[in-house]
């Protein structure tokens, strides 16, 4: 049965997992969890997400956050890429460091997000690391009590739910996190809460997201991008899965993995395979198109109106 697509809702909270792969851990020492840390505070900076919770565990990783326009494929594509890349130089490693997709749970923030924090914070407790989660260094919970400081990290939404005085938040906080300091795996954080284990949350929430879901993306496939693509570029689209090096084609490929990207239409494995191609050829190829762009505020627009074109078709 093929996989459903990615949901993306800007503005919307997801409770998303990431597990090393086969298990292994995904941490060898401080250095590691440090640098996840900038890695976390480099991504909101250029993808304008916010970090509400995160934990991380010997070999995976918790995270609740709150997507803006950028789709939390593309967030986690770079996080996980980037920090494979600092593993494996570090560990002298090469291949896959995570275990496939992340895993993601879109959730009613009203309904479900103060006990989703709650969760996270509480997941080393439930794996016998600690007795007190605010014995455990790593994870957000410290930050919440006032501890220590993470700038990037949001927590003010959650605390200001508590009260209106700081001090207070914090108090109840950590009051209601202690009220569940006993509490065993809930399955819904992991698997949705109903039909669709992609959601958490009540029937209208469901339906309601769905049914943007639906007319967002009832036109943003990969046939509809490549066709796109290759009518602006002037490119054959038979060209894109020829052999041999055609300049032309290998930009048209390029700006095809670009914008499945940034649509969510497909990751770049699945483009590279659907044109019979080495991934990190082509991931080297997005990345300068990524590079550009960053420096370009006319490439910036082009793009933009790229994406509109396709969507809006």
């Amino acid at each position: 049965m093929a996989r459903k697509p990615r949901i993306h809702v800007p503005g919307g909270f997801y409770h998303v997992m990431l597990r090393g792969n086969g298990g292994q851990d995904i941490f060898f020492d401080d250095d590691d969890r440090h640098h996840l840390y900038l890695l976390m505070q480099e991504g909101t900076e250029k993808f304008g997400h916010r970090i509400h919770a995160f934990c991380c565990m010997s070999n995976h990783l918790h995270l609740a956050i709150q997507v803006a326009d950028t789709p939390l494929s593309r967030i986690m594509q770079n996080l996980a890429f980037r920090y494979t890349r600092w593993i494996n130089n570090n560990q002298s490693r090469t291949g896959h460091l995570f275990q496939g997709r992340y895993k993601a749970v879109l959730v009613d923030a009203d309904s479900y997000m103060l006990e989703l924090v709650r969760y996270i914070h509480l997941n080393p407790v439930r794996a016998g690391l600690v007795s007190d989660p605010s014995e455990y260094p790593w994870s957000s919970h410290r930050a919440y009590l006032g501890l220590e400081t993470l700038p990037w990290l949001q927590a003010d939404w959650v605390l200001s739910q508590f009260a209106k005085r700081l001090e207070t938040c914090r108090k109840r906080y950590a009051a209601f996190v202690q009220d569940a300091i006993a509490e065993g795996h809930r399955q819904e954080f992991h698997q949705g809460g109903g039909d669709d284990s992609r959601i958490l949350g009540d029937d209208s929430y469901v339906n309601q997201v769905l049914g943007k879901h639906s007319r967002s993306n009832s036109h943003t496939t990969l046939e509809a991008i490549i066709h796109h693509v290759t009518a602006a570029m002037g490119v054959e689209p038979e060209t894109l899965s020829t052999p041999g090096r055609n300049r032309g084609a290998a930009q048209a490929r390029a700006m095809t993995g670009y914008l499945a990207r940034q649509l969510d239409a497909a990751s770049l494995t699945e483009v590279a395979a659907w044109f019979g191609r080495d991934v990190s050829t082509l991931s080297r190829q997005v990345g300068r198109i990524e590079k550009l762009a960053s420096s370009s505020p006319e490439m910036q627009e082009d793009l933009k109106k790229q994406i509109d074109a396709i969507t809006q078709a």
